[in-house]
């Protein structure tokens, strides 16, 4: 089978490279070292299936997904550090073949690899639990306020942006907080950002 590993560090791509070589069905692996260079060598070379990292320089791994669903029948495989809803999300709506997170050995990506080429699905059970349990308990006004707040605005100037009164802006922030079982703005902020929230 022929290969494609879309990797910006390159010593993590070298040495993945290295190993999938030693698999005695693997026939060539190319590399990329961003996004862009994935997608010229999807359009010069017939690969069975793309190894794509996430964030990387130029277009990302969920760019590479998106061009290869309207120009390529290469199996896509996205390989990732992170757990960002978002991310998963956008790869699923796009028609990712797997996604999987960083912290996995040669044969197991290898299985993988075979899943896909059968014309399975994989998602690390991790997304998948995420997914579950991210329902967003703030209200769409909440999500406004706490938005505002992340701006750096104050309970003020968020009651004359919104013609609320101050008070009723101090009780949606304690709401907020109670929601999120926060003790301050920093944190409310922080962890309604990570879980996409807002």
């Amino acid at each position: 089978m022929k290969l494609l590993v879309a990797e910006d560090q390159f010593m993590l791509r070298d040495a993945l490279c290295q190993l999938l070589l030693m698999e005695e069905d693997v026939d060539c692996v190319f590399q990329a070292a961003d996004g862009l260079e994935a997608i010229a060598v999807l359009e010069r070379e017939t690969v069975d299936a793309a190894i794509l990292d996430i964030e990387m320089p130029r277009k990302s791994g969920l760019d590479v997904l998106e061009w290869a669903r309207a120009n390529s029948n290469t199996k896509i495989i996205i390989v990732t550090t992170f757990k960002r809803i978002g991310y998963f999300q956008r790869a699923i709506k796009a028609g990712v073949d797997a996604y999987v997170l960083k912290d996995r050995s040669i044969s197991q990506l290898m299985k993988t690899i075979h899943t896909v080429l059968e014309g399975h699905k994989e998602y690390s059970p991790e997304l998948i639990e995420n997914i579950i349990s991210a329902n967003n308990p703030l209200s769409a006004q909440e999500q406004k306020i706490l938005s505002l707040i992340a701006k750096g605005k104050t309970s003020k100037e968020i009651s004359q942006l919104l013609y609320l009164s101050d008070g009723t802006i101090r009780n949606y922030t304690s709401a907020i907080f109670n929601k999120l079982g926060v003790s301050n703005r920093v944190e409310a902020v922080k962890m309604a950002q990570e879980k996409e929230w807002i």
